[in-house]
């Protein structure tokens, strides 16, 4: 289950383009949670990293368990 979480140090600035509906989508969730956008971004790219299926990580990401 995915949990909103709040607060985050060390960034890096990047640019993403994004489809309009999906933004739009993150936009409401942060909102209801009191969060930034950038903050739930994190967060759900977290989620994926670590449910992605192994098979299409780089070995280097793979070994670690």
């Amino acid at each position: 289950m995915f949990k909103v979480q709040k607060g985050y140090d060390g960034m890096v600035t990047k640019t993403f383009r994004l489809p309009e509906k999906l933004v739009k989508n993150l936009d409401a969730i942060a909102g209801k949670n009191e969060l930034s956008l950038n903050k739930l971004v994190i967060q759900c790219l977290e989620y994926a990293i670590e449910n992605i299926d192994k098979d299409d990580l780089p070995d280097e990401m793979s070994s670690k368990d």
